[in-house]
């Protein structure tokens, strides 16, 4: 029996160039050797999505995207997390043992407070119980699918690790194994992709490319990436330049040999270098996207293949309650 896998995918902004590298690619490849569950967190999301059409939209859209990207609805579960209800009422019987204070150690809160100390704000401001408990909502997400591995980036650790401290709690009360212990998979080799100013992709940066942009938008962002102000006559360095970067995770081995040497030869101009990062762009994505526009052209079939994810899900979510809940006593 294949062990289980966990990926949540929150629906906040756009997904972008370096979702696809950091978190797609790399979640799909563990679908071939774990039984892989797959989620939309978009109860997470309400912590900083406060329209309802955004978010809406957003969850269709981040769906649409993972199934455009490969993820197959019949040989993994795709689902909604406000789709099981169970996930909520195993939070709040994780909450009974879950410490403040191992809340109060979590990264984005501590963040939060530190933003607001160095701000001069009320250390509190801004901070709602959402984001203080988040991590109990998500080893919930984890826990309740009896979840072997869940796949993170190294500044994702303790997301896990908190889950398996709350689990062990309750098996240690119970003296057997309730809940399964997670374990995280830090993907080591994972690409991180440079955005349009040289520092990582992210949305909190504002310099990413988004992954399903039409053809005439991709190429004008692209244009936009930050460069030095060396002339076209000189020798440029590969290794150092972010369009470079990019090239690699998209070109050929022989492609990206033969862009080196000119960029080595000289007589290159970096408008020129964005023209053939473009050209290897799209060309890998223009599939993904008429993929993408096709799902999103028949938003019935979309809720339908969520609808029947969640339907896969629930029964394997209501085992794990029942389980706590008739070690805990209130299931008479």
């Amino acid at each position: 029996m294949k062990k289980i896998s966990l990926t949540g995918i929150k629906p906040t902004g756009d997904l972008h160039i370096g979702n696809y590298f950091g978190a797609i690619k790399p979640a799909l490849e563990l679908a071939k050797e774990y039984d892989a569950r797959y989620f939309i967190a978009d109860y997470h999301a309400l912590n900083t999505v406060k329209d309802p059409k955004e978010l809406n939209s957003a969850i269709r859209q981040v769906a649409a995207g993972w199934l455009a990207s490969g993820l197959d609805p019949d040989k993994v579960i795709l689902y909604r997390q406000s789709s099981i209800p169970e996930v909520f009422e195993l939070t709040t019987m994780l909450m009974a043992f879950t410490s403040k204070g191992l809340m109060n150690r979590a990264h984005a809160y501590k963040a939060a407070v530190q933003a607001n100390n160095e701000s001069g704000h009320d250390p509190d401001a801004g901070i709602n119980m959402g984001l203080f408990t988040y991590p109990v909502l998500m080893a919930a997400d984890i826990i309740i699918f009896d979840s072997d591995v869940v796949p993170v980036g190294k500044d994702q650790v303790q997301h896990i690790e908190m889950a398996q401290d709350i689990a062990q709690s309750i098996n240690a009360n119970y003296g057997k194994e309730i809940l399964k212990v997670p374990q995280a998979v830090v993907q080591e080799n994972v690409a991180v992709v440079p955005g349009l100013d040289g520092r990582k992709m992210s949305k909190s940066y504002n310099n990413v490319i988004p992954l399903f942009l039409p053809e005439k938008q991709l190429r004008k962002t692209i244009m936009r990436i930050v460069t030095n102000s060396q002339s076209v006559e000189e020798p440029k360095d590969p290794s150092v330049c972010q369009i470079f970067q990019l090239y690699k995770l998209f070109a050929e081995t022989s492609e990206q040999d033969a862009l080196a040497s000119r960029y080595q030869a000289g007589g290159m101009g970096w408008g020129e270098a964005k023209e053939e990062l473009f050209h290897v762009v799209n060309r890998c994505i223009a599939p993904v996207k008429e993929r993408y526009d096709a799902i999103m052209a028949d938003i019935p079939s979309l809720d339908k293949i969520l609808e029947e994810g969640a339907g896969k899900a629930r029964p394997i979510a209501a085992a794990t309650v029942r389980r706590f809940r008739k070690a805990a006593g209130v299931d008479l």
